[in-house]
Order: C-alpha cells, then structure tokens, then sequence
C-alpha cells in the first residue's frame, strides 16, 4: 500500500529539512514523480516506483538510478544527484528514490539549435566509461510486439521490421548508454540544457540504440524534420551514419505489448510511426 505521507517525512529526513509542499510532476511513465519544497527553501525530487509492470522490478530500477547518479556525480553530464535510496520499499510500501531537483524544464518542440545541443549531450554520455559497465541493454522490440499495427499504410515494412529484428544484431562496441534519452527528459534554463533525467534503464549497448530512440521519439512528438536533423547531428559528432538495425529495435519497441493500451494513442502519432518505420526499413 503506498504512503505518501511516509515517503514525505522519510524525504525530509534525508534532506534535514521537512517537505512543506509538494506537487505532482508531468510525464513519469514508470513512477510517480514528485518535486518537493522543504523548509530551508531546497527543492528536491521524489521517485516513487508505483506503475506496473515496472513496479514489480522497482529494486532493480531505483538501484540502477541510484549507481547511474553516484557515477555522473564527477562527470560533465548535468545528472541530478542521489539524496537517499529505499529500493526495498520499507517506507512506502514503494521503491523510492529521492534525488535533487535540477533547474529548468522540458522543450516540447525543439529548435534546430536545441536539436544540435541534444546530439551534442548524448556524445558526452557516450563519451563516459564507469569502471563497472552498467547492464546489458534489453530490447523494447520484443517478439511479443510483433504484430502488424491495424492502423499501417505500410505492412509489408513492418513485417520486413519483425524479419530484420530476427536476424543477428550487427557488432557493436560497448557504450554507457542513458537508454531513455529523448527530448522529454532533457531539462532547459535560459537556453541552455540545464539537466537530463530519468537514469532507472542505464545500460551498456550500441551508441546509436540511444540516438534511434531520441529520433523516433522525436519523429512521433514532433516531427520528420526535427528527428532526421537529429540523426545529422549526432552521425556529425560520432563520425559514422545511422545504423538502420538501431532505427528499426527503436521503432518496434513503440508497439504495445499483447492486451495493453499503445503508448502513443493519437491516430497523428500512428501515422508518424508508420511512416518513420518505412523509412527506417527502407535505409538499408
């Protein structure tokens, strides 16, 4: 049973200050996520693992956040830092994890300019090696999910998606990956990028894992343009075009599990994955 009010106090305990106010942030698709005001005027942020299915792996995923920040604690990524971790839910009856609040806030539709900063932040991610390398990235893009949307006016790329995504996965060269990098968890103050949040999947994977999943984001939120100006960007600072494999996982990983409501559900956003998914296919 959640309790919020404990996880309050166990916040402010930690902090060494009482919360006296707090409020619901937006977004948050695996926790309930809270800025917190305390009596000495801080601000802090309270993660609170309550949705399922990822509740059920919330150790696993406020751990892996908590060893994520100690780590970018001494590197140029503006991660928040890590106050107090309750993995075991002994307080509220959730896996919680209390961080500091970073300034800024998010861009819904990002400028060019802002598009080269978010290429530009991801090769300094990619650029970090921890001494213990993080998890091996999972695949969004489970079988499961293979399934040709009803909603396509492209089926034969989607069947060809589920074809390459049987097939071996091209190498890859190991690299700390952020793996829920995307526009909505950047944080911005007076134009510049101030933060980047939401560290619970942390991963060792492909470079380009990351970008394929700020692009197709980008693609569905926002638009074409903006996503393959992204993809420009970072192929730019890596050196290297974009994997199509990497574009295609990403794609696929939108679908919905069997039985469970789509993440984007706007028939403007269907259609902007349809397309962007052909022409993930159609790259290689």
């Amino acid at each position: 049973m959640l309790d919020v009010a404990a996880a309050l106090a166990w916040s402010g305990s930690l902090v060494g200050s009482e919360v006296v106010a707090h409020e619901r942030l937006p977004g948050g698709l695996t926790s309930r996520m809270l800025a917190l005001r305390h009596g000495d005027g801080s601000g802090s942020v309270l993660r609170l693992m309550t949705n399922a299915p990822w509740r059920t792996h919330g150790a696993a995923l406020t751990t892996r956040e908590r060893d994520a920040l100690l780590f970018l604690e001494h590197t140029p990524v503006p991660a928040p830092r890590t106050l107090g971790l309750d993995a075991d839910a002994h307080v509220a009856g959730v896996s919680a994890h209390l961080t500091t609040r970073v300034p800024g806030a998010p861009v819904a539709v990002p400028d060019q300019r802002q598009v080269g900063a978010m290429a530009d932040l991801l090769a300094v991610v990619h650029a970090q090696a921890p001494a213990a390398p993080f998890r091996t990235f999972e695949s969004w893009a489970w079988p499961e999910k293979w399934v040709v949307p009803p909603w396509t006016r492209h089926a034969a790329s989607w069947q060809r998606a589920f074809e390459v995504l049987a097939g071996p996965a091209p190498a890859y060269a190991p690299t700390f990956l952020h793996r829920d990098f995307g526009h909505r968890n950047l944080l911005w103050r007076d134009g510049e990028v101030s933060g980047l949040v939401d560290w619970v999947e942390t991963s060792t994977g492909p470079a380009w894992l990351d970008a394929a999943h700020a692009a197709s984001t980008l693609a569905v939120l926002v638009g074409h343009g903006p996503a393959e100006a992204f993809l420009d960007a970072y192929a730019h600072r890596a050196g290297a075009p974009a994997d199509p494999f990497w574009l295609v996982m990403d794609a696929v990983g939108h679908l919905p599990p069997p039985g469970r409501p789509p993440l984007f559900r706007e028939p403007a956003q269907h259609a902007r994955l349809d397309a962007w998914l052909h022409r993930a296919v159609t790259r290689r």
